[in-house]
């Protein structure tokens, strides 16, 4: 498959997953990502996330690790909200998570992202 082939699709994730997405882009060196603490502080540890990949990134200094599916991240903070952020996602990584919402859930949950503030307003408003 094209690595470049980036799915209009939305993936849905649980909170110890996206940790491990967190840590996997931090391991990899990846610049758009949270740190683990903060998914561990702030991250509703029973919600579920939602992963919408936005574009290919490449780092032509590190082919090892390019392209990456650059994502806008729906998460539930541990105050019921939902806040935006992006991460980047290996291509292979992102296609191992389940297909599990319907079209009409991921035209909500896109809805969503829309009206959605940023991890950053959310923790400048803390």
């Amino acid at each position: 498959m094209n690595d470049d082939a980036v799915p209009r699709t939305i993936r849905a994730v649980s909170t110890e997953r996206l940790l491990l997405l967190e840590e996997e882009a931090d391991a990899l060196g990846f610049s758009r990502r949270l740190s683990a603490d903060w998914v561990r502080e702030h991250a509703a540890a029973s919600a579920t996330h939602y992963l919408l990949p936005l574009f290919a990134h490449y780092l032509r200094h590190r082919p090892e690790v390019s392209p990456q599916w650059r994502c806008y991240t729906l998460l539930t903070v541990v105050t019921g909200e939902e806040v935006w952020s992006l991460l980047d996602v290996r291509p292979d990584t992102f296609r191992a998570l389940p297909e599990s919402l319907t079209p009409a859930a991921k035209t909500e949950i896109h809805r969503r992202i829309e009206r959605a503030r940023s991890q950053f307003e959310y923790e400048r408003a803390e």
